[in-house]
This record gives structure tokens, C-alpha cells and sequence, in this order.
């Protein structure tokens, strides 16, 4: 398994709530929007999705139903409940945490232990030589 899908799969939940937080959605509707809205970075074929829409909704956190389109097409919408937006709060933080922990190790070497970490586009221009870290202006 690559490990940008092992990441993928590993924020599935925390996406697809995201999604719902807007409106109800079916599966191909999200699948299509997580693709643009990540500018092709991110992209789930329809049915990857359906074991984390599964697990949400036997969690409670999603409801489905059925929505007859035409004369014979029906689609299953999901819906997020209060519980499931409760959940994306708790995932967002989590993920934040992890991401913010992330980036100070990636940062970090052991003589800089004490210095203020770098955001992943200051590394690179440090890398290539481009600049100096970006400061936090005065007043913030």
C-alpha cells in the first residue's frame, strides 16, 4: 500500500463529514468533490468510499435515505447527524495536533530543539536557498 493512500483511508471519515456539514450528498457526488476541491491531490473512486460511509452511519454519525431521480434511477443521500458534526470537531482537532506534531519533528534537528519551527514552505525555501524563515509580523 502506497502511503498516500494509507493516509488517504486513514482521513476518509474526517473528509466525507466535512462534505456533509454543506448539504446531503451521494456517494458519486463526494467522490467527485473531493477531487476538485483538492485540485486532483486527493481523489477516491466512488466505491473506496462506501466502507467509511458504512462505518459512519453504523456509528451514527451519518443517516442515509433514498431519493427516486427520474422514473427508475434512485440514489442513496447521506446525511450528517449532531453527532457526527460533534465527531468532525474531534477529528479536526486530532488531525491538527498530529499535523502540527508532524511538522515541528520535520523541522526540528537536535541542536535546533529549542528554535521555532519552520512551515513546510519556509523548509523548501531554505532548502533551495530562496530566503530566510518567514517571521510572525509584530502585532499578531
Amino acid at each position: 500500500m502506497k502511503i498516500q493512500d494509507s493516509m488517504k483511508k486513514g482521513t476518509a471519515e474526517m473528509i466525507l463529514l466535512r462534505l456533509l456539514k454543506e448539504e446531503d450528498l451521494y456517494c458519486y457526488q463526494m467522490s467527485l468533490l473531493i477531487k476538485e476541491r483538492s485540485h486532483g491531490i486527493i481523489s477516491f473512486p466512488e466505491g473506496s468510499l462506501y466502507p467509511a460511509l458504512y462505518k459512519l452511519e453504523g456509528s451514527g454519525y451519518i443517516t442515509s435515505y433514498e431519493k427516486k431521480v427520474g422514473k427508475r434511477l434512485r440514489r442513496i443521500y447521506y446525511h450528517i447527524e449532531d453527532s457526527g458534526r460533534e465527531y468532525l470537531s474531534y477529528l479536526i482537532r486530532e488531525y491538527s495536533d498530529i499535523t502540527q506534531g508532524i511538522t515541528l519533528l520535520l523541522n526540528q534537528s537536535p541542536s535546533k530543539a529549542d528554535e521555532p519551527a519552520l512551515c513546510p514552505a519556509d523548509m523548501e525555501e531554505e532548502q533551495q536557498g530562496l530566503g530566510t524563515p518567514r517571521e510572525e509580523p509584530a502585532n499578531a
